[in-house]
């Protein structure tokens, strides 16, 4: 799982401003839209890009499903774009009306849905709406490929790069993993990228849909479906998706003209 490529100085300097993060041994907030070359206008969708931790938020204390409410309430987001497909967010729309309880089955794997964002969607008036590009086929299809790509001798330098890759980056972020202070920086986002990069370059073309590739651009081309929706509104968007896609989705709207990118850190102090 990785981005592509490598960025420019300029383009880090530039996405570490529009984003909002700190650069590596930083400590203090950046100054959001100082960098940016045209001011939003004032019906622009004001965004944040949350990234989630999925089960772990159940046991981490610096970033457990009580902070993660609390981040959503000062949100104050009109529109909540989740990982769940477009096809299945009925479903688990209707099951928790019906009963207080999401049963369908890939959004029931999420605390940060089943826990605090249906029960938040009773009190605060936001649209719960589907932007997941994943499948039942896709995952089965991707989970089949690397169990053939990992029993392939011929493939073995590269799957030992990929895990080498994923050591590197679970040394990384030991201890802070689950700090959203952390998480919600341009370090944790490079991090991220370096990690994914073997799995990118080497898998992508026998997982098909389920590559690294593939898989974030079905999931960003949705979000900005669903942005597109509401764009010249002056509406409050929030995306929640796993933290280790934030990096793509950031990417893929930084240069919208009809979007303000606001920091996410701010959420969380």
């Amino acid at each position: 799982m990785t981005g592509s490529g490598e960025l420019a100085d300029m383009n880090l300097d530039r996405r570490s401003v529009i984003i909002g993060s700190l650069a590596a041994g930083a400590t203090a907030h950046p100054l959001i839209g100082c960098a940016v070359a045209n001011t939003p206008p004032s019906d622009a969708t004001k965004l944040h890009v949350m990234g989630m931790i999925h089960s772990n938020h159940r046991t981490s204390e610096t970033y457990s499903l009580s902070v993660l409410e609390a981040a959503i309430r000062k949100a104050a987001p009109d529109v909540i774009l989740t990982e769940i497909p477009p096809d299945r967010v009925d479903q688990a729309i209707q099951s928790f009306e019906a009963t207080g309880i999401v049963n369908e089955p890939r959004t029931r794997v999420f605390p940060e849905y089943t826990d605090v964002v249906f029960p938040l969607s009773e009190e605060m008036e936001f649209r719960i709406v589907g932007t997941a590009g994943w499948t039942r086929a896709i995952a089965d299809n991707r989970r089949m490929a690397l169990e053939r790509i990992q029993s392939d001798p011929a493939r073995a330098r590269e799957w030992a790069e990929h895990r080498a890759a994923q050591r590197v980056y679970s040394a990384s972020v030991a201890g802070r993993g689950d700090d959203p202070l952390f998480i919600h920086t341009y370090e944790f986002d490079q991090l991220v990228e370096s990690s994914r990069m073997p799995y990118q370059r080497f898998f992508d073309a026998d997982l098909g849909p389920g590559g690294w590739t593939q898989i974030n651009n079905a999931h960003t081309d949705l979000i900005n479906g669903a942005l597109d929706t509401i764009s010249g509104q002056g509406k409050s968007a929030l995306v929640t998706f796993g933290s280790a896609h934030k990096y793509k989705i950031l990417r893929s709207v930084e240069h919208r003209e009809d979007i303000e990118l606001l920091n996410t850190r701010d959420l969380f102090v």
